[in-house]
């Protein structure tokens, strides 16, 4: 499948997309171009059933920057405009940016962030939105925008408490600090580290495979529920997955992992069908 993009480049390896950030030279910051194809991008994934779990990585020394201070001369400039009608349009812009991210949420596969070298600012936004995070051991995060007078905007301070202990959240957030790989892993933040990028990308890409090779409908029953368990109760949590299961439960997925567990081979699951068009 052809996602043209000016800011990714999008690979395939059979049921696995890989999203590569493509802006090498500028540590992959998020230029425009960034925030306006990433949800784009996750769109026509999500229409391509063939696909079943995505990695999304930094091309060169680094994952990303985060935002591209670059950006910041057209806020500055809206703010010359009368305040009230200023403020409403940065509200606009900011929920806007906070979309591109949930964009990631709303794909019906899973999406794993492979971080290598720097993962600063918006890209703690962008990896939080991710389902799975594995890093390799030259990794450095950082919760940065408090470095630069301002509290993250797009998703840090509402998803990594649910990621984290609260505590270490509000502190790194307060803080500020950099942290790295070891301390990502023993906080909870990424699931592995390994080696080095090389490692960690054959690492990503054998976890992706794994999955894809499950049933799709399983897969986004999973991923949907605990998006829904996160942002709900225990009780209100168990109901929506009773109601998921006695939905979308059919015997055809159970009966062919059943039956390949049985034999020791790798079931095969039909792919998720398009959605149908009006008229």
């Amino acid at each position: 499948m052809n996602v043209d993009s000016t800011f990714f480049r999008i690979e395939r390896g059979g049921p696995v997309a890989r999203i590569v950030m493509n802006r090498p030279d500028k540590a992959n910051s998020m230029t425009p171009e960034f925030w306006s194809d990433l949800p784009r991008v996750m769109a026509a994934l999500g229409r391509d059933r063939t696909v079943r779990c995505a990695v999304i990585s930094g091309e060169g020394k680094h994952f990303s920057g985060g935002m591209d201070l670059a950006a910041f001369a057209g806020i500055a400039r809206l703010f010359r405009n009368e305040s009230g009608r200023a403020a409403f349009a940065m509200r606009e812009l900011i929920l806007s940016l906070q979309d591109a991210f949930t964009a990631i949420e709303r794909a019906p596969f899973p999406v794993i962030a492979a971080i290598h070298g720097a993962c600063i600012g918006g890209a703690i936004d962008l990896i939080t939105a991710c389902d799975i995070r594995v890093a390799s051991a030259d990794a450095t995060f950082a919760v940065e925008e408090i470095n630069i007078g301002m509290a993250a905007d797009v998703g840090t301070l509402q998803r990594l408490p649910k990621l984290i202990a609260p505590s270490v959240a509000a502190e790194l957030c307060f803080s500020g600090r950099r942290f790295d790989a070891a301390e990502a892993k023993a906080i909870g933040l990424v699931s592995a580290v390994h080696a080095d990028r090389d490692r960690l990308m054959d690492a990503a890409d054998a976890l992706a495979r794994s999955i894809a090779e499950k049933s799709p409908l399983a897969i986004a029953g999973i991923k949907r529920n605990l998006a829904y368990a996160r942002d709900h109760g225990v009780a209100d949590g168990l109901d929506y997955i009773a109601t998921w299961n006695g939905g979308f439960l059919r015997p055809e997925d159970l009966m062919a992992a059943v039956q390949a567990k049985m034999a020791k081979a790798t079931a095969t699951f039909a792919d998720l069908l398009d959605e149908p068009k009006l008229g």
